[in-house]
């Protein structure tokens, strides 16, 4: 049966695409046929980081306007088989998007065998981040380590369980888990930064993953490939950590504690 996942935030800049390219490109490494759908219409990055900008040809709106199929608009993944990208509209108004037009193309790609459908949510409260949340039926909430994603967040999940089609219905509530991201255990110990378990306190959702602060993230985003790709780094793992835990495995948290450097390191600057 094929799960939608929405990943989301009430703040810009967290991370959400970053993630939702990762999680999709981690599930279909897995052997999952998986589909991530960019609803950020009019400022379409997810082809960017996924390395497919070039060939988008159709896009989420001409689908919905019956322009093309959503075979036309699907593009494969060039690191995974398993994996089409669905890209947003640079062209047209958020208002292009109706209920109607997406519930459509997500019962396709149900039709079409897809196990897992990623929503890249757009920040905030409008109307592009409302449809990528109704159909959802777990979501991940994208939040950095600081007062004002968090608070955001929080105004994220009241929306979930007040506007999302499970909410309507009364039915089982959506799925929430936390992932932070750009975490660094060593502005934790300094006081510049909320712990992590300061984040799960404030929000009350069970912790998926932590995924640590990393300029490789942004030399990946550049190179249009997702940073679970980046091989052997630690934001690769965490990325891993966090595909594994959602599909119910059990794995330790890394990259939440600070390890001091020992004397030697001190003194030699690690050399």
């Amino acid at each position: 049966m094929t799960k939608i996942i929405v990943v989301t935030s009430g703040k810009g800049g967290v991370g959400k695409t970053t993630s939702s390219a990762s999680v999709a490109s981690g599930l279909a490494l897995r052997g999952n046929k998986t589909a991530v759908i960019d609803f950020d219409v009019g400022l379409r990055n997810l082809d960017l980081i996924m390395g497919c900008e070039r060939r988008v040809v159709y896009d989420m709106i001409n689908v919905i306007n019956r322009e093309a199929t959503l075979t036309q608009a699907l593009i494969k993944d060039k690191h995974c088989d398993n994996l089409f990208v669905l890209p947003a509209s640079q062209t047209r108004d958020k208002d292009a998007l109706t209920e109607e037009g997406v519930e459509r193309i997500l019962d396709d790609l149900k039709t079409m065998g897809f196990d897992y459908i990623v929503c890249d949510s757009p920040a905030g409260i409008e109307r592009g981040a409302v449809m990528a949340l109704t159909f959802a039926d777990e979501a991940i909430i994208v939040t950095n380590p600081e007062v004002s994603s968090v608070r955001d967040s929080d105004r994220i999940l009241g929306i979930i369980q007040a506007k999302s089609r499970r909410a309507q219905l009364g039915s089982e509530p959506v799925k929430e888990h936390l992932l932070i991201t750009r975490y660094s255990p060593k502005r934790v110990e300094a006081g510049e930064m909320l712990s992590y378990e300061d984040v799960q306190e404030i929000l009350r959702i069970p912790l998926l993953g932590i995924i640590p602060e990393s300029e490789s993230v942004l030399h990946a985003s550049n190179q249009g490939t997702p940073a679970i790709h980046i091989a052997s780094s630690d934001v690769s793992e965490a990325y891993k950590d966090v595909v594994a835990r959602f599909l119910g495995e059990d794995r330790p948290l890394r990259f939440a504690e600070y390890e001091k450097p020992g004397l030697l390191s001190r003194i030699f600057g690690g050399k």
